[in-house]
């Protein structure tokens, strides 16, 4: 994994030179380097590594982004077995945010990731042509749609490493493509970077103990003179039902998570990003999460949304608290 990781480097650096972050590739390029440091002495990742390695030499002939199972490969493109590539693929286990489909194996994610894509895609500003920020991008999946979408750069952080093992597996089959994981967390990237035409935080908000302090942040992150139209922030996060009034602050856990912090009304959220200096806030879908869209699978056996619900009410958590509900906004600077 050391080659892969130079090489992306040496890839991300000339991306980066030609892009609006060129004059921070002095900055980025050590972290980056950081990131994979710490990825290479993860203990789990001869795993990993093994099943990387694994898999086809072969050029796939067919890649398709705009799929829901963003599709890598055919059968015929290699002399493996599909068993042979479903072992390899299943020592990066636990596969969470996805689906993929990769030399004719169907990996069928914990989430499907597909119908978050689905409910925001066609609400948000035209992603062509922009440069574009995933903030906790996971595995990289919603990096691929908004490539197939028209992206010129898209740019995930998440600082998880297995996140960027499933990331650099489809990435080793188009290594040109204009994405990147940096595997590091937000609060390791410079400040007031404004780069982006359009920023993605999903699934990340309830998780921070100042999520207005991280509304201010995502706002430094945007580029508000750029070629695309107005810079865009979309966030998706949990809400609760209610009034401009209503925030829940778990006592301990919530759906068995240790880190959730604040989960607001859509009103209340509505004001967090006005007081962040956002304007046009838009509501773009309201949700709940199902056990059809959160679920173990063979490639992610642990307990998932099923065990974190009341078996008797899954309108509640185990703990007792309203079940998940995520909302979908769009504001601009």
């Amino acid at each position: 994994m050391r080659e892969y990781a130079e090489l992306e480097t040496t890839r991300l650096r000339n991306q980066l030179t030609d892009s609006t972050l060129a004059e921070l590739v002095d900055e980025l390029i050590p972290l980056n380097q950081q990131g994979w440091n710490k990825i290479l002495k993860h203990g789990d990742l001869p795993r990993w590594s093994k099943g990387f390695h694994a898999l086809p030499e072969s050029a796939p002939s067919v890649v398709d982004l705009n799929a829901s199972a963003i599709k890598i490969g055919s059968p015929d493109d290699t002399d493996m077995s599909g068993i042979a590539v479903k072992e390899a693929l299943q020592l990066m286990h636990p596969w969470r945010k996805g689906p993929f489909d990769m030399f004719g194996v169907h990996i069928d994610t914990e989430w499907h990731s597909d119908w978050k894509w689905d409910r925001l895609n066609d609400a948000i500003s035209p992603l062509q042509g922009r440069t574009i920020l995933d903030v906790g991008c996971g595995s990289g999946y919603h990096l691929w749609r908004m490539l197939g979408a028209g992206a010129k750069l898209a740019f995930g952080i998440d600082p998880t490493p297995l996140f960027s093992m499933h990331f650099a597996t489809v990435k080793r089959y188009q290594p040109d493509s204009p994405a990147f994981i940096l595997p590091v967390g937000i609060e390791h990237m410079p400040s007031e970077m404004k780069c982006f035409d359009t920023v993605f935080s999903m699934g990340i908000l309830y998780h921070r103990k100042s999520p207005i302090d991280h509304l201010i942040e995502l706002k430094s992150l945007l580029n508000s003179n750029g070629d695309c139209g107005p810079a865009e922030l979309v966030i998706d996060t949990l809400v609760i039902e209610g009034d401009e009034t209503d925030c829940l602050v778990p006592h301990g856990r919530y759906a068995k998570m240790r880190n959730v912090w604040f989960i607001p009304s859509v009103a209340m959220l509505t004001i967090w990003l006005k007081r962040a200096g956002f304007k046009s806030v838009e509501v773009i879908d309201i949700s709940p999460t199902t056990v059809e869209e959160q679920r173990a699978t063979e490639w992610m056996t642990f307990e998932s949304l099923p065990n974190f619900l009341d078996p008797n009410d899954h309108t509640r958590t185990i703990e007792g608290y309203p079940a998940p509900i995520r909302a979908v906004l769009t504001a601009q600077i």
